[in-house]
């Protein structure tokens, strides 16, 4: 067996992340919500699927990630889960499923783990959410945190603009980015804050950063794969790089189909028993 080969095969853990950091050997990581996409994804060699609360804008069409329910993440996560061999799946635990209750956070965190088998969970927050973080890891969990833009806090925001502009909340997300990884999270995102700044983060600390229109001095990116692939051509922020336009590829196809259909074509004789 090639290396090239053994490489790829290689199971993703949380330590072979932090390998890949240490090396300084960046982290490839999208989101998938179902087996098919996921199956793909997985055998294409990406390191981090992300079943992320985004499944609430881009599959079932919310505005926000609000909605999304625990039970509905733990199907998504589930059907991700039946679909890869080698990438590390984590899931984002969803709004209201782990907020102000450590207790709470737990439990939620174990639902995820034992009904969707997933291998870690993500959860947006600094310095508040510290208790719940520490409760999930006691139960030998892993924990991914996600600082920046918080899409679960956007009516309290009010906007999707760039995050940690200004130096006082500058510092206090490098201070939550501390405290996260004092806590044990083995990995944070870092969504849509200045590039500088991200850099700092992801040279003060010792775990994986994960960007998202954070710039190219963190440890690893990561892209919704609607948005990537052009399924979602809606969404254009600065950060994303469109790798196809599957939006017109299929409407494409499909009015092909139905012209086919409508004219006869379809099914010809070679097409029929």
């Amino acid at each position: 067996m090639s290396t090239a080969k053994s490489l790829k095969e290689k199971k993703v853990t949380t330590h072979v992340l932090q390998e890949m950091k240490s090396r300084g050997e960046k982290i490839s990581m999208l989101t998938s919500y179902d087996f098919s996409m996921a199956r793909i994804v997985d055998a294409a060699g990406i390191d981090v699927i992300l079943v992320g609360d985004s499944a609430s804008n881009v599959m079932a069409g919310h505005e926000t990630t609000l909605p999304i329910t625990l039970d509905q993440m733990i199907y998504h996560a589930s059907s991700v889960v039946r679909a890869v061999s080698r990438c590390l799946v984590v899931v984002d635990l969803p709004f209201g499923a782990y907020q102000g209750n450590s207790k709470e956070a737990l439990t939620s965190s174990i639902r995820i783990m034992k009904e969707s088998g997933g291998h870690a969970v993500k959860m947006e927050g600094g310095e508040e959410i510290i208790e719940s973080v520490e409760r999930i890891l006691s139960a030998g969990i892993p924990v991914m945190g996600h600082l920046g833009l918080t899409p679960q806090s956007i009516y309290k925001f009010g906007t999707y603009a760039v995050r940690a502009k200004v130096e006082a909340e500058a510092e206090k997300l490098m201070e939550d980015a501390i405290a996260l990884e004092e806590a044990g999270c083995f990995a944070i995102v870092l969504e849509k804050i200045p590039f500088e700044l991200a850099k700092k983060v992801a040279e003060r600390v010792h775990i994986p950063v994960i960007g998202i229109g954070a710039g190219n001095g963190v440890d690893g990116q990561v892209l919704v794969i609607h948005d990537m692939l052009g399924i979602n051509n809606e969404f254009s922020p600065r950060f994303l790089r469109r790798y196809n336009d599957l939006y017109s590829g299929i409407k494409h196809s499909v009015e092909q189909y139905i012209t086919d259909v409508k004219s006869t074509d379809f099914p010809n004789e070679k097409e029929q028993y």
